[in-house]
């Protein structure tokens, strides 16, 4: 069966549209026909795609609710969890994919279950049907589920899967709540100011000018300051676009990116933030792959594209070296300097004890409370320093303004 859209015209006279599963286009129409529905459109619908059985514009469409209907992790989540609770519970895999594919309600990602249900259906593994499907499916997300495919606890597998989804959106989400206050309180200072120096400051201090008054310091340089934003804002926007641009493409280099992300590890407060979250990811990525049965150098192989700092990906290929020649992990990431000494500690000590994957998920939840904690301190302190910022600038603003006009009325009272 395939996952069918139309359209078509009720019992009632008006328009009606949706999506059925059927064997063809002929078996949906007489199935609708039942229903009261007079059809007057099909598509099939694919993972990659879509071909219209009748004209009307229906590519242009289906490009449109595809970019629309992205696929989100909240859905592979559920997937998941979904397909965990009902092998838990005893539903063959082919009867829980199709249950999900009618549960699913985005349509990209119901499509794309559609696909594999029937891929499963003529017996392809579900690991190879879901490696099809890349962009829904990362590379852990397949390694695991081929590996409790071949140990046979698949729901498991899926289970460990989708609480490892829900901790990393988990953090990422501290991490985007961190900075939205930093961000929002910098474009509205930014928005402010360049409004007084464009605005505002030229008006007031062209009086002090034609009076050709004797200025202080400070209002001198307020002068001149707002004489050049408002002589080349222009320039300075172009320029920091530019700036952007030029910098984005150093960084994409090997040696620019590498170079980048050293300097962000060495940054004060910034840099032990960022190890820690990088570390925290990498270590339950790992755990979670171990003991979904994972072997060692595929993990490592996987667990380090999540890391994001090229500097302690570059570490871990060199672990992934030392590991397949016999070497300690422990060890290799203890001599690299850039790990800390409690998390090559545990690892030794699971590496000892034969319980590593543990030792990693204990790594992983002591550093995600830490990095919560780390995240409330740091947004606490930049909140007061970004207030007294602005308040610092906007009195600078004020004072230099006020100055020659308290010596204005002075001049004008004697």
């Amino acid at each position: 069966m395939s996952l069918y859209s139309y359209k078509g015209i009720g019992k009632n006279g008006k328009n009606t549209n949706g999506t059925r599963d059927a064997d063809s286009p002929k078996a949906l129409r007489q199935l609708l026909r039942g229903e009261g529905v007079t059809v007057t459109s099909t598509t099939i619908a694919k993972g990659k795609g879509s071909t219209s059985s009748s004209s009307g514009g229906g590519k242009g469409l289906n490009r449109d609710v595809e970019f629309l209907n992205a696929i989100k992790p909240i859905e592979v989540q559920s997937f998941a969890r979904q397909l965990a609770t009902m092998l838990n519970a005893g539903i063959p895999l082919a009867e829980g994919l199709s249950a999900l594919a009618e549960q699913t309600e985005g349509d990209k990602f119901r499509h794309i279950v559609v696909e594999i249900r029937t891929d499963v259906n003529e017996g392809s593994s579900l690991g190879d049907t879901l490696a099809k499907h890349p962009k829904a499916f990362d590379t852990l997300f397949v390694s695991m589920v081929r590996s409790g495919e071949t140990a046979g606890n698949l729901e498991q597998v899926l289970s460990r899967l989708a609480d490892f989804m829900e901790s990393a959106a988990d953090l990422k989400a501290k991490v985007k709540g961190a900075m939205i206050y930093p961000v929002i309180m910098l474009v509205v200072g930014a928005g402010i100011m360049g409004f007084l120096m464009v605005g505002v400051v030229p008006e007031i201090t062209s009086i002090f000018t034609e009076q050709g008054m004797a200025l202080p310091a400070n209002t001198r340089a307020l002068i001149w300051i707002s004489d050049f934003i408002s002589a080349y804002w222009l320039l300075m926007i172009v320029g920091t676009i530019v700036f952007i641009v030029v910098f984005k493409a150093w960084a994409r280099t090997e040696a620019g990116r590498l170079k980048w992300h050293t300097i962000v590890l060495r940054m004060p407060l910034v840099g032990p933030l960022v190890r820690q979250v990088a570390i925290s990811r990498f270590t339950r990525t790992m755990g979670t792959m171990l003991t979904a049965g994972v072997p060692m150098l595929k993990v490592l192989e996987i667990s380090k594209e999540v890391l994001g700092n090229q500097v302690l990906i570059n570490i871990i290929e060199k672990a992934r070296t030392a590991v397949s020649e016999g070497d300690s992990l422990a060890d290799t990431l203890k001599r690299s300097g850039e790990f800390l000494a409690s998390v090559t500690h545990m690892i030794a000590v699971g590496e000892k004890s034969g319980a590593l994957e543990d030792m990693l998920l204990r790594v992983s939840d002591s550093y995600e409370r830490e990095v919560g904690t780390k995240l409330a301190d740091f947004t606490g302190m930049l909140e007061p320093l970004m207030l007294v910022f602005m308040g610092g600038a906007v009195g600078f603003v004020v004072f230099s303004i006020l100055m020659p006009m308290m010596d204005m009325q002075k001049l004008n009272a004697m």
